[in-house]
């Protein structure tokens, strides 16, 4: 609270790029919804890009560092009436942390925004929202939680089909029990969508404990290869890669503490995939029809979806699909992955 209540003032103060990394161009429709947020909202958001997956029609999502809400307005409008969006954040009565918890000042707050925490700007802009989207009810609601508690929230067992997060679980110093918790309230075939922060290495506990690295996002970053290990334990899919971008530090203080560890900002997907869906690889084809995806479907690093265009996938990504909300969207069918395709999600 110090750190960004006091020192940081603008963005020329950071010292790292962590959060300003760049993004995928977005979809027309993003960028309209987007367009339909309230401006106190926007302005009082600080993360890191867009954590936006696709095929949203009617999905339940939970938003993980919800902050003042601006992920949860723009997805209102992509799930439509019929979803249902929940904001959990840690911040109570507080003014600068953006994104939940995600330490990404963009700028000083206009004078015209009187002073309040982060969850009660969101609420309080909900009826604005729903009328703006001509929505009769609420489709979004906002709590006050701890995204490695959220049965402390009352969220319960396999209740959303989305799990999305914007550069916070960085300042979690429990991981495990965020992806765990986040696992636990998924739906069979449900996925977790997040953007954050990656070492090349393991910290050194100096590296942890610095309060401008730990305010840059950069002090609990976690080891990439560690992401893929609690992965596995909690139960999720291999992890798809998204997005990757590297992290410059322009402090020159800062970088003789950091030594020669890297820093990397990316977006993941992890899915739930029932036991029952695991199978051998396949060939699928896409068919199409998803909003602003209508021709292709860029899945991941490794993989991208042409209409018509049959694809070779390894085990992982057959199953994932099959069990997932895009198996409407696929033929799927037994056969034998390529080479190239058994490098799958990884």
């Amino acid at each position: 609270q110090d750190y960004y209540g006091k020192e940081l003032q603008k963005s020329d103060d950071l010292k790292t790029s962590a959060c300003v990394t760049s993004a995928r161009p977005l979809p027309k429709a993003v960028r309209d919804a987007l367009e339909r947020v309230h401006e106190e909202v926007v302005a009082r958001y600080y993360g890191c890009g867009l954590v936006i997956p696709e095929y949203l029609e009617s999905c339940r999502i939970l938003d993980l560092g919800s902050g003042s809400g601006r992920d949860c307005y723009l997805l209102s409008q992509l799930v439509g009436e019929r979803g249902h969006i929940t904001g959990i954040d840690m911040t109570e009565g507080q003014v600068w942390h953006g994104a939940g918890a995600s330490p990404c000042p963009a700028s000083i707050l206009p004078p015209s925004f009187p002073s309040s925490s982060q969850v009660e700007v969101a609420k309080k802009h909900i009826a604005y929202h729903m009328d703006k989207f001509g929505y009769q009810k609420p489709n979004v609601e906002f709590l006050q939680g701890y995204m490695e508690k959220l049965h402390d929230a009352g969220l319960a067992d396999d209740s959303y089909d989305i799990v999305i997060s914007n550069c916070v679980i960085n300042l979690a110093p429990d991981k495990r029990a965020v992806l765990r918790e986040a696992y636990r309230v998924l739906k069979p075939g449900g996925e977790m969508y997040f953007s954050d922060v990656y070492a090349s290495q393991r910290l050194s506990e100096t590296v942890q404990k610095h309060r401008v690295l730990w305010g840059e996002c950069l002090g609990g970053a976690l080891y990439w290869r560690d992401l893929y290990s609690i992965a596995e334990e909690v139960g999720f899919s291999l992890p798809c890669l998204v997005t990757a971008s590297p992290i410059t530090i322009v402090d020159k203080e800062l970088e003789g503490i950091i030594g020669d560890c890297r820093f990397v900002s990316a977006t993941f997907r992890l899915f739930k995939v029932p036991g029952s869906s695991q199978a051998g690889p396949g060939q699928v084809i896409y068919n199409g029809g998803i909003v602003g995806h209508e021709r292709e479907l860029v899945f991941d690093a490794n993989f991208t979806f042409k209409e018509g265009e049959v694809v070779d996938v390894d085990a992982e990504m057959a199953a994932i699909l099959r069990s997932s909300r895009f198996a409407d969207k696929f033929l799927i069918q037994a056969g034998r992955a390529n080479a190239a395709a058994l490098q799958g999600c990884c």
